[in-house]
């Protein structure tokens, strides 16, 4: 399952930019509020709970992949503005319910002293996965001209064939304790969930500006953007299960801070940067320090019930979605007007999450979630 999504999903998100200017002609407006669309089916995340109800963690992990692939082949067929508004939600709705149960399972599944390291090793997976999406998006596109909407339509049809073969392939697995099937919050959870809150405003600065930056501010073509990814997941393939190990030695505190203070450079850099080569090494730097973000989840395993996993992984993909559903948008505007202060906008959301990061105990346990607490 962690091969498939990024397969699917790599192909559709290193084709948007350029599919929406070269054939919606969309401008930075539109680019935002697409994205903000996007977000809204994980800013609902936390309904996965109550379809678990009815079905099983792991038919409902495949079923959101299927419907996630599903939308990526229907996005070629509509290149106007409603059209891939539609299409990009129900891609989303997919996505989204599948990383909140996978979050979920790996968390119930894999033992604490392993966690970070498996989830090291599920990177590099899926960063194997990117590779041949991106690899195939520059062969097909670069070389033998074929179009957006065939390319999207083999993306979506070969991750449904693999859906299918995970479906009839694998028994269903058993799973940990028993799991709420109820929404809560906890007050001792408070500093995971602040630390989600923020790490979704940062990633919306990435995934949406950086990227959209390379194509209005520097020209890059598909091949340009696809060669730029696959640097980014060669760098994952080899180190990601590194920073798994890393973060086990020193905590996820340390973790943390190097990853914030790394982030908040790379966005102060990008306000400033005028030349496309710097530019691409600091869209490599930032998508290797976002694998550090491995160290919020492990510091949420350590700190929870185990029965509280699947609750609060829907909950906490709702809390990562409240900024993101509104931030792409607004930033969008901003855009047009002054695309530098988008970035100092983001430099921001990194210094509070530094703030964060400096209040978790070097060794968090339940009973020793933060270092002060206002509760």
């Amino acid at each position: 399952m962690a091969f498939v999504m990024p397969l699917v999903f790599s192909v559709w998100n290193a084709l948007l930019n350029n599919f929406v200017v070269e054939k919606a002609q969309f401008n930075g407006a539109q680019i935002g509020m697409l994205q903000s669309l996007r977000e809204v089916p994980g800013f609902l995340a936390f309904t996965a709970v109550f379809l678990l109800l009815v079905l099983k963690e792991q038919t409902l992990a495949l079923v959101a992949l299927a419907v996630m692939c599903i939308g990526v082949a229907a996005t070629g067929w509509l290149p106007f503005e409603l059209g891939l508004y539609c299409t990009t939600v129900l891609m989303s709705i997919g996505f989204h319910y599948f990383e909140t149960i996978n979050q979920s399972l790996t968390l119930q599944w894999v033992d604490r002293d392993k966690t970070a390291h498996f989830m090291g090793q599920q990177l590099a997976v899926k960063s194997f996965a990117s590779l041949l999406a991106f690899g195939a998006i520059w062969i097909l596109m670069e070389w033998f001209a074929v179009s957006y909407t065939a390319m999207y339509m083999l993306a979506g049809g070969v991750g449904l064939i693999i859906v299918a073969l995970l479906w009839t392939g694998f028994d269903n697995f058993s799973h940990g304790s028993i799991q709420h099937k109820h929404m809560f919050l906890r007050k001792r959870y408070w500093l995971y969930y602040a630390l989600v809150f923020f790490s979704g405003a940062r990633r919306q600065i990435f995934m949406v500006f950086a990227s959209f930056m390379m194509v209005e501010k520097f020209g890059y073509s598909v091949g340009d953007i696809s060669l730029l990814f696959i640097i980014n997941y060669v760098f994952n393939l080899f180190f990601a299960p590194k920073i798994g190990k890393f973060i086990s030695k020193i905590g996820e505190r340390k973790a943390l801070t190097i990853e914030y203070v790394g982030l908040l450079v790379v966005f102060i850099s990008y306000a400033l940067v005028e030349n496309s080569q710097i530019a691409a090494g600091l869209y490599v730097i930032d998508h290797l320090f976002f694998a550090m973000a491995i160290a919020v989840k492990t510091y949420f395993q350590k700190i929870a019930d185990e029965k509280d996993f699947a609750s609060t992984a829907g909950v906490s993909f709702t809390i990562n979605h409240i900024a993101a559903v509104v931030i792409p948008a607004l930033l969008g505007i901003l855009w047009l007007s002054s695309p530098s202060m988008v970035f100092y906008v983001g430099a921001g959301f990194a210094l509070c999450s530094l703030c964060l990061a400096l209040n978790i105990p070097n060794t968090p346990a339940i009973g020793n979630e933060a270092v002060k607490s206002p509760f």
